[in-house]
């Protein structure tokens, strides 16, 4: 009777299929697989036969899930379902009990799984390392390690980012250098956002051994979800230049920022791109550009190796210019 039964279950089990979420579309599909996130107007679900598929928030015609899922509806509010249950066009159900309510999909603004201390924070960042050596005719060693990290909770988003570049030809240093930033967003929209940033740069070896800068301005976000970022900002900023010789220059300057990254080859490749080009309203300097480009590819869900090249340029500054261009390649962890 005991084997008999067992028999059953291991049958049964076999036969049943495992646990999904479901979306339906308002074309008639059906997409089966587990909800990531909905943010921005895209909901992202990972399925096993595409990887992750955003699909447009008015496309959705209903849905369900067996997770349990933060919901808001507003910036200030949000409410933590148990799961989500398939409802009339336009419209689901959240599960929470005895108290199943169901809600118009178009006055849910944002879909994510429940953080353990601040539920509604989405957090993402990464770090990169790279060493290099190199020996032949000359013996060089190089050394570069950088990260970036922002998590956003309600109108406010948080963004740090920093580098340390090292190296060393015939025992002699080339290079040394250290970069940290801090901004601080507060969005006016879903997409606008007023920005405060704070940028600090020490160089040991070039002429041009300090750079501080702080800067404010509107930008603008066109998207940010999990399959990628894009975002564009204007700054006002007052920067500080110190030189090795002991010279000075500090100016105000109008700067454009971007920053991009987007994942292809269903998450497992990500390009990135970040930067800043600057013009000053004196004639301290004729312009500014520091950015970086790159591929990142994801070994694992945490793992991931990176190439990237970085280009740090100020041309008719009265003192030197800087003019370097540095290109490493590492691996690197990715949250």
């Amino acid at each position: 009777m005991l084997s008999r039964t067992l028999l059953c279950l291991a049958v049964l089990s076999a036969c049943t299929p495992a646990l999904a979420d479901t979306v339906w579309l308002t074309n008639g599909d059906r997409l089966s697989g587990k909800i990531r996130l909905f943010d921005g107007g895209k909901l992202l679900i990972q399925t096993e036969y595409a990887g992750a598929v955003a699909i447009d928030w008015k496309q959705v015609k209903t849905l369900e899930s067996d997770q349990q899922l933060l919901v808001k509806q507003d910036d200030y509010s949000a409410e933590v379902a148990k799961s989500l249950q398939a409802a009339d066009a336009g419209k689901v159900t959240l599960a929470n009990g005895d108290a199943p309510k169901t809600v118009e999909l178009a006055s849910i603004q944002q879909m994510l799984k429940p953080r353990p201390v601040v539920e509604d924070m989405v957090w993402k960042g990464n770090v990169d390392v790279a060493l290099d050596y190199e020996r032949s005719e000359n013996k060089t060693d190089d050394y570069a390690i950088d990260f970036k990290t922002s998590a956003r909770h309600g109108h406010w988003r948080h963004t740090a980012e920093g580098e340390y570049n090292r190296e060393f030809q015939d025992e002699v240093v080339t290079t040394d250098n250290w970069r940290a930033e801090y901004a601080l967003d507060r969005f006016i929209t879903e997409q606008w956002f007023w920005q405060g940033r704070f940028n600090y740069k020490r160089d040991k070896v070039e002429d041009l051994k300090l750079q501080r800068t702080v800067g404010t301005g509107p930008g603008y976000q066109f998207w940010d979800d999990e399959l990628g970022a894009f975002s564009l900002g204007s700054l006002l900023n007052r920067t500080d230049y110190e030189y090795t010789q002991g010279g000075r220059d500090n100016f105000y300057s109008l700067a454009m920022k971007w920053d991009y990254n987007r994942y292809l080859i269903g998450r497992s490749v990500e390009l990135f791109t970040t930067g800043e080009v600057g013009k000053p309203l004196s004639s301290v300097a004729d312009y500014a550009l520091d950015a970086e480009a790159g591929l990142r590819y994801r070994v694992t869900d945490w793992a991931s190796l990176n190439l990237k090249a970085e280009r740090n340029e100020i041309k008719g500054t009265q003192e030197s210019d800087l003019d370097k261009t540095h290109y490493s390649a590492g691996f690197g962890v990715t949250w």
